[in-house]
């Protein structure tokens, strides 16, 4: 059986009485990916939150490699090995994709002391491999604000993965992109799960399809509604339910792909 990387149990995190995670129970493998959906108001954000530190919850206790992450701030637990990536690319715009990941490799976070040094051999390997991995070698000297969106998703990946992280939170990583990009992004993020633990919250469900190898985790009312494979999960009548906003009484009520197109276009609505 696997070791969990990160384990949270009973939490609940409450603003002024609103409960936006509610008795949240959740764990991961070690190496897992895992894709984490739900309708908008289910608390995914919040759920990112609690595991990066931005916000500590209000009973329960989540556990990153068996530590209780509670009296920890957001640096400290960073430093521990959990990144995350945001919807919105941040990346430095006047610096190149190469400039951006030597900055990422760059314990001291110090922009001209990077840019303005030689480069360690070990170190200049590390980011022509993480070019290469991104797919961003043919581009690796161009100023970042002249790449596609995509481009940018694919260069701050790259630099949380410079980072050396044992768990990657990636947070709706396909919002904007085209077809082709949301594919090749998919590929990434699978080529990464071979080395990583992995947290994918999506609202694209074709994209979702693509990734999901294990476990799907359906948040609603910030509490787990559902768990399974990807089939399992789109044909769960709770989760048409919650997604919909209609009561479906058998699993036969719709095909799968309907299904999966239905959920497809109330995730793109609420995205």
């Amino acid at each position: 059986m696997n070791e969990k990387i990160l384990e949270i149990e009973n939490l609940t995190v409450s603003f002024d009485g609103f409960k936006a995670l509610n008795n949240l129970n959740f764990s991961l493998d070690t190496g897992e990916l895992r894709v984490i959906i739900g309708p908008n108001g289910a608390g995914k954000t919040t759920f990112l939150d609690i595991i990066t530190g931005k916000t500590k919850p209000t009973e329960g206790q989540v556990r990153f490699k068996g530590r209780n992450l509670r009296p920890y701030a957001e640096h400290e637990i960073a430093q521990m090995g959990v990144g995350r990536k945001f919807q919105t690319p941040r990346v430095y715009l006047n610096l190149s994709p190469r400039e951006n990941l030597e900055l990422a490799c760059n314990g001291t976070k110090d922009v001209f002391k990077t840019l303005f040094r030689k480069s360690p051999a070990r170190e200049r390997r590390t980011v022509q491999e993480l070019l290469e991995t991104i797919g961003l070698s043919h581009k690796a000297d161009m100023k970042a604000n002249l790449l596609s969106h995509g481009e940018k998703q694919w260069l701050e990946i790259g630099m949380l993965v410079a980072q050396a992280p044992d768990l990657l939170l990636v947070d709706e990583p396909v919002a904007g992109l085209t077809d082709e990009e949301t594919e090749l992004t998919g590929s990434l993020l699978l080529s990464l799960a071979e080395s990583h633990s992995i947290v994918v919250i999506e609202h694209d469900m074709e994209f979702v399809r693509q990734i999901a190898q294990g476990q799907v985790t359906v948040l609603h009312q910030g509490s787990v509604l559902c768990e399974g494979n990807f089939d399992e999960v789109q044909r769960d009548p709770r989760v048409i339910e919650v997604y919909l906003g209609q009561e479906v009484h058998t699993d036969h009520d719709m095909s799968l792909d309907n299904t999966a197109d239905l959920l497809e276009i109330a995730g793109n609505a609420e995205g």
